[in-house]
């Protein structure tokens, strides 16, 4: 039996608990993996809030939180190749595992190894921060030189955005509140603090002719705000909002693949993406690390050390 926080049925954290589950059997294309370090995303919550269909697995309550994770390969399942018993992994829990547990099962074909000289901690961050990062920057393919805004730019999937972005020689210019200055401006995002400034007016002083594209994290009336800015609409990618294409924006096209995994991987042992973590919590303090994430303010990344 092993320790794992997770969720009786769907609703706010009234409905968190922890439990003792026995290791789960890993099934065709999964690993069964001792867990390291989780990574703490917004998906989480929704996924508890009910807000998000197909990623359980059909697995009964109480299903465990969390979607990303580092660890070591306990035990294949049929059909797995490319990993094996021992091996230093990270990757997606997307067949209903959770990972804020001690044991878990990772989707074989949604983890890699963990190259050497990169830490199970940082390897955490970077299934959801990591590839959504790569994915955007790919979809929007701008030249050297381009300008680009990231609404949104102070956490974790923001800062990837900028530092990557930066990465390629595109200007960046990030929006987020008072407490995302210090993160985006040390990595060189020219930043704007909507609490204070006209984000438009403030962009268009900037950028009279607007943006080559823009990266939206907010969502909502944060990005019908911004939308316009972009001089072409096409490439406005939005990573929350699915109401984009009404603003003629587009929908960030996600690959959580092992490629993709390990490209993110090789970014961050080249120094070119570093995740900026923010706070790390045991086992024991995962309600606070989630309820941080929750509050949709969190600066950086979270993660949850559970070995």
């Amino acid at each position: 039996m092993g320790k794992a926080w997770g969720f009786g049925r769907y609703g706010g954290p009234e409905v968190q608990e922890f439990f003792d589950r026995p290791d789960p059997v890993p099934g065709r294309d999964e690993v069964l993996i001792r867990v390291g370090v989780a990574g703490v995303n917004p998906l989480d919550h929704l996924l508890r809030s009910g807000l998000v269909d197909g990623l359980d697995g059909g697995r009964p309550f109480p299903r465990v939180l969390g979607m990303e994770a580092a660890g070591t390969v306990l035990a294949r399942g049929e059909g797995v190749d490319g990993l094996e018993v021992g091996d230093a992994v990270f990757g997606f829990a997307l067949t209903g595992g959770g990972t804020y547990a001690e044991t878990t099962v990772l989707s074989a074909p949604n983890t890699a190894r963990i190259p050497e000289g990169l830490s199970a901690t940082v390897a955490a961050t970077l299934p959801v921060a990591g590839t959504t990062a790569v994915d955007v920057l790919d979809q929007l393919s701008l030249p050297a030189g381009a300008t680009v805004l990231v609404n949104g730019v102070g956490g974790g999937v923001g800062l990837a955005v900028a530092q990557l972005a930066l990465g390629r020689e595109l200007r960046v210019i990030g929006t987020g509140s008072t407490a995302k200055r210090e993160h985006a401006e040390s990595i060189g995002v020219r930043f704007v603090d909507y609490t204070a400034e006209d984000v438009v007016g403030t962009a268009r002083a900037l950028l009279p002719d607007g943006f080559d594209g823009i990266v939206d994290l907010a969502g909502g009336t944060s990005l019908r705000t911004v939308a316009p800015l972009a001089r072409d609409p096409r490439n406005v990618i939005a990573v929350g909002d699915r109401s984009v294409p009404d603003l003629g924006g587009r929908f960030v096209e996600r690959r959580v693949d092992r490629e993709n995994l390990q490209r993110s991987a090789r970014l961050a042992l080249d120094g070119l993406l570093t995740p900026v973590i923010t706070a790390v919590h045991p086992l024991s303090d995962a309600p606070a690390a989630l309820a941080t994430v929750e509050t949709g303010h969190t600066s950086g990344k979270v993660v949850v050390k559970v070995a």
